[in-house]
């Protein structure tokens, strides 16, 4: 039996210590293949990428995330080989931004996301179904079940995912346009598998 060494099975977080990602706001995120396995499809000479079945299901997933989170709206975003480049926009969070029955809101929470109130001046409970997270989980595992019903017979994924906090709109035109032309840049992608 392998006796546990910090040094060498303590992997370190990629997520920003202490920021909520449940937190409003825009986040660029990547999600690749185990192995860096091309699963999803090929690109063409052309530059674009054409899905084969396991992208196709990949992909519906994606846009079926819209169906199972009411917190989220999605934006720009690709399959490629063997990744996947999102940005995501979480809007609101659980139970404390729903409108009562008058249509405003019953939120302790100013716009910003601060507490208004003296009675909720403790930090706020927020589900992690809210997290960007959880978001990235539910998809990856949807996508695992319905491969492997496929009899991919292989692991679908990397253990983590990469995420940025997009801070301003000139990081949002940035990104958005370096996931546009992704697959037209495949060769010099970080991630390019020949």
């Amino acid at each position: 039996m392998k006796h546990y060494h910090s040094k060498i099975h303590h992997r370190q977080s990629l997520r920003l210590a202490g920021y909520d990602y449940a937190k409003e706001g825009s986040y660029f995120i990547t999600l690749c293949c185990a192995k860096r396995s091309p699963l999803f499809g090929e690109i063409t000479q052309e530059g674009q990428m054409v899905l084969n079945t396991f992208g196709q299901i990949a992909h519906d997933e994606w846009v079926n995330t819209l169906n199972i989170r009411n917190n989220i709206e999605l934006d720009a975003f690709v399959i490629m080989p063997n990744h996947i480049h999102a940005i995501i926009h979480i809007r609101r969070s659980g139970e404390l931004h729903s409108p009562n029955s008058s249509g405003e809101s019953n939120s302790p929470l100013t716009e910003k996301g601060e507490c208004n109130s003296p009675q909720h001046s403790h930090r706020r409970f927020v589900s992690p179904s809210h997290t960007v997270g959880a978001i990235v989980r539910g998809y990856k595992s949807a996508v695992t079940k319905q491969l492997n019903q496929l009899n991919i017979g292989c692991e679908v994924w990397q253990r983590n995912y990469f995420e940025h906090i997009i801070r301003n709109d000139m990081a949002y035109q940035r990104i958005s346009a370096y996931i546009k032309n992704n697959p037209a840049k495949w060769a010099q992608d970080k991630f390019f598998t020949p």
